[in-house]
């Protein structure tokens, strides 16, 4: 027998239906898979469904709020209904964030595209991977449930002045401090 997946209107009221105060708890509801839907979230943030961007920030703020990574792969879940959708990168964006103090007393909030708020610190980590045929740095923070943003360019170039040289892991690096916890970025000897 082959199912047929849900479309996104019935997905998304699924998900209303579905609601709570707060989060709703995805990482507890375990129903079955529906296939895949086409839904793609690109690099920039932008979802798409059928290859057209979503434009209703509503429904993007709704389809992340029950978003659910296994593994490697993304899934939108609801209460009775499972359905895998892509992502090119991370499936969050941080667009901004908002520094308060100095040093080791200094406090990351972040910002994404989708209405989150973290504070970075031991449980939302930041972490920069870099290309390793570029060396461009992707910079990312856990947001909730094992799903990153990638942190926009604009907030990595403000986030890099706030960085600071220490002792990591016996080793020099620059990174950042946030809620008393230090975030290696690149080694100190890497530093132009």
């Amino acid at each position: 027998m082959i199912v047929k997946p849900p479309s996104a209107d019935s997905l998304a009221a699924s998900a209303k239906a579905a609601g709570t105060k707060g989060p709703p708890p995805v990482d507890k509801w375990n129903p079955p898979f529906c296939g895949d839907l086409d839904i793609r979230i690109a690099r920039d943030g932008t979802w798409y469904y059928l290859g057209t961007p979503i434009g209703r920030a509503p429904l993007v703020k709704l389809f992340s709020s029950i978003l659910k990574r296994e593994g490697d792969a993304y899934f939108l879940v609801t209460p009775v209904e499972k359905v895998g959708i892509k992502v090119d990168d991370a499936p969050l964006l941080a667009t901004d964030f908002e520094a308060t103090g100095e040093g080791r007393n200094q406090t990351l909030r972040f910002f994404t595209k989708t209405e989150d708020e973290v504070t970075a610190g031991p449980d939302h980590p930041i972490r920069v991977t870099r290309d390793p045929a570029t060396g461009e740095p992707a910079p990312y923070i856990l947001i909730r449930r094992n799903l990153e943003a990638l942190i926009d360019r604009k907030s990595f170039y403000r986030l890099v002045d706030l960085g600071v040289n220490e002792q990591y892991g016996g080793q020099p690096w620059f990174g950042l401090w946030s809620a008393g916890q230090f975030f290696p970025v690149i080694p100190a000897s890497e530093l132009p």
